[in-house]
Parts: C-alpha cells; sequence; structure tokens
C-alpha cells in the first residue's frame, strides 16, 4: 500500500486535475462523479450506498435532506434524473440547468461522490431506446451534467455504461451502471383486445432484440470477472419483477436470461440489483433454486421516486415482491454493508424523513454459487416473508 505521503501527492495531483479540467469547462454544473481522485485511492471500503431515481426538476425535492443526513459514502442516480423528453438539445441544457440550481442537488454534489447512468426521460423520450435519433448529442449534455472528466472513456464511447471498485481485498464492492437505453431494440405492444398485463408492453419474440447491445455486453462479461466482494449493479429498469407489462427486462426475455446466465457463468459473487423507474418501491427476490437465476438468491430493489411518487395506482402484480406491499410516497434505497464477523447487507426503502419503510437482510456468504441453503436471511430479527427470505420491519 503507498505511503501517506505518497498518497498525499497523488491527492495533490488528482485535485489538480480536477481543478484544470473544471477550468477548462466552465459552462458544467459544479457536481462530479469519483472518476479520478476514486481510482486513485480505492482503499476505503463502502458501508452505506444510496440510490434513487425519477428526479422532477421543476417540482421541490426535501426528501435530499435526509438523504444528506445519513452521509452515504456514495449516492447512484438510477435515472430520470431530469425529465427532458425532447429532441431539442437546448431545451435539455436548459432543464439540465434548471435540476443544478435545485438546492437538495447541490447538497448531495457537495456532499457526496455520485455515479450515475440516465432511463428514457433524460435519455430524451418516454420508453425510448436505439431509435431516439439524438442519442449522441443527449449523451453529451448528460456527461456534463455530471461533470465527468474529458478523461473518462465515456466521451468516446456509445453511452454511458461504467463502473467503479471501491474498498481493500476482503471489502471490495464494485459499483456496475448500466445503460438500458442506448442500445435497446424497440419493444413489442400488445394489441389492446389482448393485452393480458396493465401496461402496454409483451415479451419479445425476436431473437435478435438486445437490451445492451454486444460491446457492451462484452465489456459487462469482463466487469463480472473482476474481483470482488460485493457488486452492486445498477439497471434503471426493474430485472426481476416480470407481471405488470410496463418497462422491465422481461420484455426481452432472453436478454433477462443472458443477464442471470452472465452472472452465473462468470462466478460473480455478492450481486445486488437496483433499479428504479416504476414511481414506487419494493424489494424483489429471485429465489436461489430459480432455474434462470445465478444459483443464489437475487434481489433487486427498486427505489422511485425522489419526488414524483405514483400514489392512486393498484397494486402491480409481482410475485417476486419480498413485502406484501410496495411504497408509494416519495422514497429512496440505502444498502447497509456491515463488515464485521459474518458480512450482511441491509437492503432498505427509506422515506422523506429517512424512516426505513422496507428492509431485507442478507448473508453475504449466501450470495454465492453453490452456498449450503437457498434462503439468505437469519440475520436480527423480523418475519419471514414470500420466497423464504427473512425480513425486517420497518425501523428508524
Amino acid at each position: 500500500m503507498p505511503s501517506f505521503e505518497s498518497r498525499l501527492a497523488w491527492l495533490f495531483v488528482a485535485v489538480c486535475m480536477v481543478a484544470f479540467l473544471s477550468a477548462c469547462s466552465t459552462s458544467r454544473p459544479p457536481v462530479a462523479e469519483p472518476d479520478v481522485a476514486v481510482a486513485l485511492f480505492p482503499e476505503p471500503s463502502l458501508d452505506l450506498i444510496a440510490f434513487g431515481s425519477c428526479v422532477g426538476q421543476d417540482e421541490p425535492q426535501p426528501i435530499w435532506d435526509a438523504v444528506v443526513a445519513q452521509s452515504p459514502d456514495l449516492f447512484l442516480f438510477l435515472g430520470d434524473n431530469i425529465y427532458a423528453d425532447t429532441d431539442d438539445m437546448g431545451v435539455m441544457r436548459e432543464k439540465y440547468e434548471t435540476q443544478s440550481r435545485q438546492s437538495g442537488i447541490r447538497q448531495i454534489f457537495a456532499s457526496t461522490p455520485v455515479m450515475a447512468t440516465w432511463d428514457d426521460h433524460d435519455y430524451g423520450q418516454n420508453d425510448a431506446g436505439a431509435e431516439y435519433p439524438q442519442k449522441e448529442q443527449s449523451q453529451a449534455e448528460f456527461l456534463r451534467f455530471f461533470a465527468v472528466p474529458e478523461l473518462s472513456p465515456r466521451w468516446n464511447q456509445n453511452g454511458v455504461y461504467h463502473s467503479q471498485t471501491f474498498g481493500p481485498p476482503g471489502r471490495r464492492v464494485q459499483v456496475i451502471m448500466l445503460d438500458t437505453r442506448y442500445f435497446r431494440s424497440p419493444m413489442q405492444r400488445w394489441p389492446d383486445a389482448e393485452r393480458p398485463t396493465i401496461g402496454p408492453y409483451k415479451p419479445s419474440t425476436d431473437s435478435s432484440a438486445t437490451v445492451l447491445g454486444e460491446t457492451q455486453w462484452r465489456w459487462l462479461a469482463d466487469e463480472l470477472r473482476e474481483p470482488a466482494d460485493v457488486r452492486i449493479i445498477a439497471t434503471s429498469i426493474q430485472a426481476v419483477a416480470s407481471e405488470h407489462g410496463f418497462e422491465a427486462w422481461v420484455n426481452f426475455p432472453l436478454e433477462r436470461q443472458r443477464l442471470f446466465g452472465l452472472i452465473r457463468e462468470t462466478g460473480a459473487s455478492g450481486v445486488v440489483l437496483v433499479s428504479g423507474d416504476r414511481h414506487l418501491a419494493e424489494i424483489s427476490l429471485l429465489p436461489a433454486d430459480d432455474p434462470a437465476g445465478p444459483g443464489y438468491p437475487l434481489y433487486d430493489v427498486t427505489a422511485s421516486s425522489i419526488n414524483r411518487p405514483n400514489r392512486f395506482s393498484g397494486l402491480e402484480p409481482n410475485r417476486h415482491r419480498v413485502h406484501e406491499a410496495n411504497y408509494k410516497e416519495v422514497n429512496y434505497g440505502t444498502i447497509v454493508i456491515d463488515w464485521t464477523g459474518e458480512p450482511t447487507l441491509r437492503m432498505q426503502i427509506r422515506d422523506i424523513d429517512g424512516k426505513v419503510q422496507l428492509e431485507s437482510t442478507a448473508r453475504l456468504s449466501a450470495l454465492q454459487s453453490g452456498a449450503a441453503g437457498s434462503n439468505p436471511g437469519g440475520v436480527g430479527s423480523g418475519g419471514v416473508g414470500s420466497g423464504g427470505v427473512e425480513w425486517q420491519s420497518p425501523s428508524a
């Protein structure tokens, strides 16, 4: 490990690089992702990761007070970071500028490293994929808003996918931010008279249809082979939920199978999925014995929305939901990692005051292929929810 003096020297270099890049890009908001500094100093472990989605730029965002008060080690923006819905990049930039003036957004960027991906509304159009005509220009606006340094490969690649690994061996957390928009094939709709779901989309029958595109698939395979103890995969749309008929990985069943299969084939352990999009919050679980799964319990923690909740719809069908109901008020998610003794992960949905509304706990040792037994719980108090997982009652 580098000496303290050498780390200080590298820190000085990193600060100078960031200052230089900021001086060259005065039009960017004063916010930044951790590409430079974290890459130089990966030793500090992550104990608390927060995440959220669906952030209307024209509306109050009081929930940021609770997020900032928790002092997360990292915050993940899971998409719909603005509601642009336009082909006009002048309009999109104006909406990003409106977002950058929100006091809560400024608080989180000033206090917390962030990583970000997009969903449809900040990508450019509702439910859009590869067909969106302004995707290259939209990517530039996205990277500009998040102050991604010019040295980042994201300025020279198609799509905003990227990853970062934090912490020393034994406490190594890999965060993978997928891009489910740039390459995604068109979705197929049910005829109105035949629609069996509440949403309009049906599973695609096109064997060539893709969510990630081949370049991103190859990149993801390489990333999953990197050493890590915990892997957080951010996917913007839900991956485990499969019945509501709105946007989800299940609209491309072969791609969903490929995602779960790739986790299994690469031997990637400790995977937890985080998603947004739905304007509600819930925790879904694909059990260890599901033949489509990675060979261990696979959680998908959906946190949505920061300030645009869908309070009035009925309960969406989701046989993989851990709890009896979802949470429909404004919310954000947290993953709390306890590295002491036998490491555990507490996956949580929190409300506007930071109070836990939904929670599931898993031993890290259970989130690996071939782990004895299929129940990842057994930690702390609580009842047994659907899917054989132990969950804890809401707590402060």
